[in-house]
């Protein structure tokens, strides 16, 4: 079964690994001369292509980035540099023998159904290379394009923008903060991007404001107990309470602790409708650059002038001189047909993240089009492994109107956290997605099964990080390093931040946590957690 991966980034890697292990024919066609898409920074903007700004840092630790049956190196950063994440990429793809079926420098020019696609599921495909056309013919697709192809800048909402005589640009434009000396910045939007530009803008521009209409919870990479924020947040323990908990509990509980390094509302920070969970921001140094007066919140913007900037509820003008939009992108597939994959207010109507509804044969797969609150390595991968089994028929998809009537309720009450409400956001968290697909596949790690057979590894797996190695402990594509990969993980956490040593040390897990995380796991058994 030949099978065409639309890109080399981590998407298409592990969707072309994960097509080897089934004994697929993958072939990855990519258009640049390199593999690691979003991660392979360069100074210029390539068409077609997503940028990084030089200074860009992972947001999920390495542990939980990791591909399921490739640990990081222990001597890695906990969170990664964009070159660090690039050689970890290189090292997966030279591994596993990855690069012999990647064609660089092709272009995917178009990608249509066949006219007998109701009975074979096969796919006409053309590229382009050194201006020259093929056509083949595969029997399945895999689209890795990712989630920031096309920056959206929507000026119709910014009325004067057209009049202001400053700069302004779309955040994908930014690399380095020096273009910002001695100016005066605003940042539109308060995402990742958005902070991190405006942090750095701090230290070489005259002022730097930060415009946000609807606030944002800030957490920093380092979390409780000095660890990683994902080690923390994303557990069997913790994901277990948050899933069980009544809607009002959840919130107050995640109220509460996002609000205990600092009160957001004291800050401005707080999201207009606390009640829904939005995507956080990831930034340790936000709340101190605002104490010291270097960063200021405001509003939205009502409206620009040649020279400055008014925002609600401020009547008085700002006076700026450049303007960064960290406005987002929009999800776009240039080689299909708009009817295949239907992208509607930045979200795809894809069953389970995965796959489009309505084709008569489940042969096309759309990797990563998706934004969890956790690492994106183990969610592509994750859907890869799933996506494959599917094409080979060893997983069968529920029938159109199930898989339709599913995508239609997740549309009905969307907001802009994950694109969805808070109980739907609870149904689709980062550990839960996880779960589901592997379970689909057969590989979700069962913790009672294990406390019986291996105690130990029983409660790593439940009170410890979910990192990915446990999707290999059972099930297809069983790795005999699973075990030894989670039993280690913390070692591979620590070894990089732990380089002096001294004479007493404490356990990675505080003690009352264990306890009270005991109670829940019997509790768990005796309502028949599975």
């Amino acid at each position: 079964m030949r099978v065409a991966v639309v890109g080399a980034g981590v998407s298409g890697l592990t969707a072309t690994k994960c097509c080897m292990d089934e004994g697929l024919e993958p072939t990855c066609f990519e258009q640049s001369q390199d593999i690691g898409g979003l991660w392979r920074y360069t100074e210029h903007i390539e068409p077609g292509r997503p940028s990084l700004y030089a200074s860009v840092i992972s947001n999920s630790s390495k542990e939980l980035s990791a591909f399921s049956d490739f640990p990081y190196p222990e001597d890695f950063p906990v969170f990664l540099p964009h070159a660090k994440l690039l050689d970890y990429l290189r090292r997966y793809a030279n591994h596993f023998g990855i690069m012999e079926h990647i064609k660089l420098g092709t272009t995917v020019v178009s990608i249509r159904k066949r006219p007998d696609f109701a009975t074979t599921g096969q796919w006409d495909v053309v590229t382009e290379a050194d201006g020259k056309h093929t056509s083949y013919v595969f029997d399945a697709v895999m689209v890795c394009t990712g989630n920031f192809p096309e920056p959206t800048i929507p000026l119709h909402s910014f009325p004067g923008i057209k009049r202001f005589k400053g700069q302004y640009f779309h955040s994908r434009q930014y690399k380095r903060p020096d273009v910002f000396k001695g100016k005066r910045v605003l940042v539109v939007g308060m995402g990742n991007s958005g902070v991190d530009i405006a942090v750095e803008a701090s230290h070489v521009a005259t002022k730097v404001t930060v415009s946000t209409r609807r606030g944002a919870w800030v957490l920093g990479r380092v979390f409780e107990h000095g660890y990683p924020w994902d080690v923390v947040f994303n557990t069997r323990l913790m994901s277990l309470i948050r899933n069980n908990l009544p809607a009002p509990l959840a919130r107050a509980l995640i109220n509460y602790s996002v609000n205990k390094r600092f009160n957001h509302e004291n800050y401005g920070l707080q999201p207009e409708k606390s009640c829904l969970v939005r995507e956080p921001v990831l930034n340790d140094d936000l709340p101190s650059y605002i104490l010291t007066g270097r960063i200021t919140i405001k509003p939205g913007v009502k409206e620009f002038k040649d020279n400055s900037v008014v925002f609600h509820d401020c009547p008085e003008e700002e006076p700026i001189d450049t303007v960064v939009f960290c406005t987002g992108y929009d999800a776009s597939f240039p080689f299909l047909e708009e009817k295949i994959v239907k992208v509607e207010n930045k979200h795809a109507c894809l069953y389970k993240y995965v796959f489009p509804t309505h084709l008569q044969k489940p042969t096309l797969a759309v990797l990563g089009l998706i934004r969890p609150l956790g690492g994106i390595m183990p969610v592509t991968e994750m859907q890869a492994r799933w996506a494959t089994r599917v094409f080979k028929g060893l997983c069968q998809l529920p029938p159109q109107s199930v898989m339709e009537k599913e995508v239609n309720e997740k549309k009905k009450n969307q907001v802009k956290w994950f694109g969805l409400t808070f109980d739907e956001v609870l149904k689709t968290e980062w550990l839960a997605y996880l779960d589901m697909l592997a379970s689909f596949i057969g590989a979700k790690p069962s913790v009672p099964r294990l406390l019986f057979r291996d105690p130990r590894l029983a409660f790593t797996i439940f009170f410890g990080p979910c990192t990915p190695y446990q999707y290999r402990l059972e099930g297809p594509g069983r790795w005999e390093g699973a075990q030894q990969a989670i039993l280690t993980q913390w070692d591979r956490i620590l070894k990089p931040t732990k380089t002096r040593v001294p004479a007493s040390t404490s356990s990675p897990y505080p003690s009352l946590l264990i306890v009270m995380g005991f109670l829940l796991l019997l509790a768990a058994l005796y309502f028949g957690f599975p």
